[in-house]
C-alpha cells in the first residue's frame, strides 16, 4: 500500500510529532487552519471513521480531547474543533482516518459554521426511522 499517511503514521517520514503511542502518531498539519492544527493518525490503516474498530475511535475521541485541552493550556487557544472528515463530498483527501484537532482563537473566525434551517417533524421522524434502519 502507498499510503502516505500509513508512512508518516510508522515513522518512514518525518514529522513534526506532538504525542506517539503504539496505536497513534499526531502530527501538526502542514496547512494548518490554525495555529496547533494537529492531525490524529490511526497506525493501522483505515479509510475512514467508518473502518476504525471501536477500541481505536474510541481512544482516539479520548486523546483529541487532551490535544485540545493541551493547546488551550500550552498556545492560549480558547476553545477547540474536532473534525473528521468522511468521503470527497466532505471534503476528504487523504483517504487514511485522521482526526483533525484545531485550536480556535477568540480572535479568529469560526471554521465551523452552517445556516440553520427549519425542518419539518414528520421529515424529522421520517429521517430518523431511515438512520436508525440502517444502523449496522
Amino acid at each position: 500500500m502507498d499510503c502516505i499517511f500509513c508512512k508518516i503514521a510508522n515513522g518512514e517520514i518525518v514529522s513534526d510529532t506532538v504525542f506517539e503511542d503504539k496505536d497513534f502518531r499526531v502530527i501538526l498539519d502542514l496547512s494548518p487552519a490554525s495555529k496547533g492544527h494537529m492531525l490524529i493518525l490511526p497506525k493501522v490503516h483505515a479509510r475512514d471513521i467508518t473502518e476504525l474498530s471501536e477500541d481505536i475511535a474510541g481512544r482516539a475521541v479520548v486523546l483529541a480531547g487532551k490535544l485540545g485541552k493541551a493547546a488551550m493550556v500550552g498556545l492560549g487557544a480558547t476553545g477547540f474543533n474536532t473534525l473528521a472528515n468522511t468521503g470527497e463530498s466532505a471534503g476528504q483527501t487523504v483517504f487514511h482516518c485522521h482526526i483533525h484537532v484545531i485550536p480556535r482563537y477568540d480572535d479568529a473566525s469560526s471554521i465551523v459554521s452552517w445556516t440553520p434551517k427549519k425542518s419539518e417533524k414528520e421529515v424529522q421522524k421520517e429521517t430518523a426511522k431511515k438512520i436508525s434502519e440502517s444502523l449496522r
